[in-house]
């Protein structure tokens, strides 16, 4: 009985159902495919790249970088994958020093106004508190619009040729409601990840929709009463670090764990043994592992 393997490159080849389940390089590009199984029980789903088919990624964010970065290995320890989310500091200082520059211009203008109005007055004290707040909308409505959009590009290794997804960041003001975008290489949506900030005060959650808008998945803080503690003591030198499950909306069975370990550096455990299947897309997964720490600035 033979099994037949699609490569991501669009070759089609066959194997004996020996291989089933195993991973096995494709004759024309040299990825790795997983035979998929050819028996009659519940097949484990093949991931898009041979690199996602996995259950266990190790992260290592690196340190002493202005954007930040990430180096993704398997169980082995092997890297694997490599991430980036510049940080786009020359654009973004600039905006910064253009937005106080154009709320200094606003407040100092009606400042000056103000002083040509009797002392006491109501006149003054009102063009006073009026520059204020324009000088906060000035200061937005100049940096808001010069300032860049923080992505995340995952790629195959440190080169940046080859680049599997990437998470985008769909607004640049996202004062209750953030929402972010994962895409495949060739541009098609993969999933929508969204978070309140209002929620997150009490517990920190994320909500996994699919390209279709229906929500897949939740991710939220392991504990309701860690996460009260950790807003009043903070993490305790790392005795309260956060760490996340996996849900499907509708079950409180957890299907995958983040977790940061307890080091000196960032290092960080995806672990998605509870799908066994492998239902939700490792692609996703990692892509919202990787938001639940750079999105909450752990």
């Amino acid at each position: 009985m033979s099994v037949r393997v699609t490569c991501q490159c669009g070759t089609s080849y066959e194997l004996k159902d020996e291989f089933a389940g195993k991973l096995v390089k494709c004759p024309q590009c040299g990825r790795e495919n997983r035979v998929p199984d050819a028996g009659g029980g519940v097949p484990m789903q093949v991931q898009a790249d041979a690199v996602f088919d996995r259950d266990i990624f190790l992260l290592r964010q690196q340190l002493l970088r202005i954007s930040e970065k990430y180096d993704v290995a398997d169980d082995k320890g092997n890297n694997i994958i490599y991430i980036e989310r510049p940080a786009h500091f020359l654009q973004n200082f600039g905006a910064i020093l253009a937005a106080f520059a154009a709320a200094v211009l606003v407040f100092v203008a009606f400042v000056t106004v103000a002083d040509q109005t009797p002392v006491g007055s109501a006149a003054r004290a009102i063009l006073v508190i009026l520059g204020a707040v324009l000088a906060i909308v000035a200061l937005m409505a100049v940096g808001i619009p010069l300032s860049a959009k923080r992505h995340v590009t995952f790629y195959r290794d440190g080169s940046k040729r080859d680049r599997l997804i990437e998470v985008l960041q769909d607004r640049k003001f996202q004062p209750i409601t953030a929402t972010y975008t994962v895409r495949d290489f060739r541009g098609k949506p993969l999933a929508r990840f969204a978070k309140n900030i209002l929620w997150n005060l009490i517990r920190k959650r994320w909500y996994v929709s699919g390209a279709d808008g229906r929500l897949q998945y939740i991710a939220k803080e392991d504990s309701v009463i860690l996460s009260l503690l950790r807003r009043f003591l903070g993490p305790m030198f790392g005795l309260l670090r956060t760490n996340f499950i996996f849900l499907r909306p509708d079950s409180e069975e957890v299907i995958g764990e983040f977790k940061r370990k307890f080091t000196i550096l960032d290092r960080y455990v995806l672990d998605m043994s509870g799908d066994p299947q492998r239902l939700m897309d490792r692609r996703v997964a990692l892509a919202l592992g990787v938001m639940l720490d750079t999105g909450e600035r752990r």
